[in-house]
């Protein structure tokens, strides 16, 4: 089925700085998002909702992008950086959980389910996605 592919503003300003292959890198997994849904990332997130309904998908490096399903046909970039625990200020797992106002889990291992689910559909959110998207608009207003 394809999928609408929606990037927030703050997406679009970590976007804004990438640079050679990871902007290629990026633009591949969007087509690859749009033509094959939730079976185009690599995992789902666990722990408390919303983050058991967020999807992952590396890059290449350190280069990891947060995806949030509204519904089986439309997926929201909410997050796209590096992965860095050196420095909080630009991990974009940090950002992530400031985002969902959730402190994040202890570094305990954690599974990595399939984004898809049993039924290969994606884990919707419905009109918490977009509650997402909103609070990612005020995140871009205080990382400018």
């Amino acid at each position: 089925m394809p999928t609408e592919v929606v990037t927030t503003p703050r997406a679009d300003q970590q976007v804004n700085g990438l640079r050679g292959i990871q902007i290629r890198q990026l633009a591949g997994f969007v087509k690859d998002l749009e033509s094959r849904g939730c079976a185009a990332l690599g995992y789902r997130l666990t722990g408390d909702e919303p983050l058991d309904h967020l999807c992952v998908k590396h890059l290449g490096g350190q280069l990891r992008v947060v995806v949030a399903f509204e519904r089986a046909d439309r997926a929201w970039l909410l997050l796209v950086g590096p992965h860095d625990d050196s420095d909080p200020y630009i991990d974009v797992y940090t950002e992530l959980y400031q985002l969902v106002g959730l402190r994040p889990p202890d570094s305990t291992k954690r599974t990595k389910p399939p984004c898809c689910g049993k039924t290969g559909e994606p884990p919707a959110l419905g009109e918490a996605a977009e509650e997402l998207a909103d609070r990612a608009v005020k995140m871009r207003m205080r990382r400018r």
